[in-house]
């Protein structure tokens, strides 16, 4: 029989057509006749194209090391056995093993080859003797060609022993771990990646990052949970057990429990409290506020002449701040306590550099509670002329100032404070932040051209948050002037956004309103909504917020916002109404019919509690 090279491409047909004829006579090579295509990568070519008679041709006539060449033997191997040559390709295999006892991949490929030719006893023995023999050299090339063969328990088997042969119990560990977590076995990935950082502990970024990756179910979270909860009070001094636990409790917004933790490790590590701080900012970011006061109230309990006192008296008075923000209606006397108590702090500090951030706290509150901007901006213009104040704490007092001047209706000298701050922090999460007000002050004029020129720059923005605020701003902007091109609904909807931001909030609803009744059926009318409801909260209305909230859920032309409405639905129910099962009910209808939604965690934390189950 001949055999053609006209099935290969023509830049193979040109390079092989000399070899290949002399192949064909099995004369001599001509003179001149050589060429760059030699018989072994002309095969291995044939091979892989599926055509395994040309290629076992050409393989046969190869010489006894030719073949057994790394390169050679796997693909020579294959064309025998897809031409069910399993005996010959039983001898090849052998013939390399002896040859070379160090490659233990050609043991596994013969058993491979058992299997392929259906004697499935003899592959077991095989591969059996492949793991009696492995040496610590053969364990990485024999684990890949077990995966490569999609054997995992062979895998697990060869990594195991490798582990017996170094004498090291934590050998291979980050290789099982990868396995276990493609494979899903995951009682097998908890009980490896506790015994990998209960023997190393600079393990933990790896454990968690591979956590992280495989757990996905509730049942897996609790599971780990009981496992580290049982350790940590068997081994109280272990820390990595207790680090994995504050980092499991925190991924499940369960910060009570991950400040049990975070007080133990603080105390074991002789950290003066700061480790509870940095959960304290974790918990106030999430809006647990009560967690967040009680790990400041700790520090400021326990290290009274600590060097996080002062440090933990700012948090904790921020964190009152917060809750007291965002519990509606405000209470007009908290608030004053809260100011009265910022004084008190201020006084203890002195008006110090070191006191700066302290009275740009306290201009906050006088100008956006209080209601008393010739205080407030008296404290900032006091920071901003203070001469060893840090330059960041300067730029943020005079972010803060700018915003008052903007209340005041004085928006050039807004702008030219925003602009300042902006241009000293070009590439800093401050200066993004003056942007962003300045994209905002644009918005609120009605000049949506340049406020869209400044967003386009903020959705690349390093931070997160403020890369997403401008996204959601653009955004409302794009889609508001799609069929409104001169976007009149847009600074209607804009102006009562001012209103809002200088807390004039009887002016700005009847503003939302007006606009409903002008702009039926307009894109903006979701949000109009959306807002009138956290208006409506905020004043303590909150059957009328879950009415007008009603109207966005009920409506299936408003799926852009129907998470965001149903969650604070529930969370009226849950903490002004409440209505502990109705909002149940509705935290699980978060999760059942918005899984991807920003607010599944927040919702599976609030719904484990009220049915009673949260993690103590």
């Amino acid at each position: 029989m001949r055999y053609s090279l006209l099935l290969l491409p023509a830049s193979w047909l040109a390079l092989a057509a000399p070899l290949h004829a002399q192949i064909m006579s099995g004369g001599p090579p001509r003179p001149g006749a050589w060429a760059p295509i030699d018989a072994p990568t002309l095969a291995r070519e044939y091979a892989r194209r599926g055509e395994y008679e040309k290629a076992a041709f050409l393989f046969d006539k190869l010489k006894s090391d030719e073949q057994l060449a790394p390169t050679v033997l796997p693909d020579y191997v294959t064309t025998l056995q897809a031409l069910k040559r399993y005996k010959d390709a039983e001898k090849l295999l052998k013939k390399a093993t002896k040859q070379h006892p160090e490659e233990g991949t050609y043991g596994v490929m013969l058993g491979a080859l058992y299997a392929t030719a259906g004697d499935p006893a003899a592959a077991d023995k095989q591969y059996q003797r492949v793991l009696s023999q492995l040496t610590p050299a053969q364990v990485a090339p024999v684990a890949a060609e077990f995966g490569r063969r999609e054997q995992p328990a062979l895998v697990e088997r060869t990594y195991l022993r490798g582990r017996e042969l170094a004498r090291n119990n934590t050998e291979y560990a980050p290789q099982l771990i990868q396995l276990y977590t493609q494979s899903q076995e995951q009682e097998k990935l908890l009980a490896e990646t506790l015994h990998l950082v209960e023997r190393d502990e600079q393990q933990l970024p790896f454990v968690r990052n591979m956590l992280q990756n495989a757990l996905h179910d509730e049942k897996d979270f609790d599971a780990l949970e009981k496992i580290l909860l049982t350790k940590v009070q068997a081994q109280p001094d272990q820390n990595s057990y207790s680090e994995l636990l504050l980092w499991l409790q925190v991924q499940r917004h369960d910060f009570v429990g991950a400040l049990v933790q975070a007080r133990a490790i603080d105390r074991r590590t002789n950290a003066q409290g700061m480790r509870v701080l940095m959960l304290a900012g974790i918990a106030q970011r999430n809006r647990d506020y009560a967690t967040a006061i009680a790990a400041c109230d700790y520090v400021v309990r326990e290290y009274r002449t600590g060097p996080n006192y002062g440090l933990a008296r700012q948090l904790l008075l921020q964190a009152r701040e917060a809750q007291v923000r965002d519990t509606y209606p405000v209470d007009p006397a908290q608030v004053q306590a809260l100011a009265a108590d910022y004084e008190k702090l201020l006084t203890e500090l002195g008006r110090t550099p070191d006191a700066a951030p302290v009275m740009r706290q306290l201009a906050n509150l006088y100008a956006f509670q209080l209601d008393n901007k010739p205080k407030a901006m008296a404290l900032l213009q006091e920071v901003v002329a203070m001469p060893r104040a840090s330059a960041e704490v300067i730029d943020e007092a005079k972010t803060t100032l700018g915003d008052l001047f903007l209340l005041k209706g004085e928006p050039w000298e807004a702008t030219l404070l925003y602009s300042q701050v902006e241009k000293a922090h070009p590439e800093a999460p401050l200066g993004y932040e003056a942007k962003l007000r300045n994209a905002r002050l644009s918005y609120f004029a009605g000049d949506f051209k340049l406020a869209q020129s400044h967003l386009d720059i903020l959705k690349e923005a390093t931070t997160r948050e403020i890369a997403n605020d401008a996204l959601q701003l653009s955004l409302l902007i794009q889609e508001s002037t799609v069929e409104d091109t001169l976007g009149l609904a847009l600074k209607d909807y804009a102006a009562v956004e001012q209103l809002v931001f200088q807390n004039k909030i009887p002016q700005a609803e009847a503003g939302l309103d007006a606009l409903l009744r002008k702009y039926p059926g307009h894109a903006l009318q979701d949000d109009a909504l959306f807002l009138k409801a956290k208006l409506q909260r905020r004043t303590g209305d909150y059957a009328a917020a879950v009415a007008t909230l009603a109207q966005i859920t009920g409506n299936p032309k408003y799926d852009v916002l129907s998470d965001d409405a149903l969650f604070l639905t529930a969370e009226i129910q849950d903490e002004n109404l409440k209505d502990k099962a109705q909002a149940q009910a509705l935290y699980q209808q978060v999760l059942t019919k918005y899984p991807g939604s920003i607010y599944v965690a927040e919702a599976r934390k609030r719904f484990r509690r009220l049915r009673g189950d949260a993690v103590q």
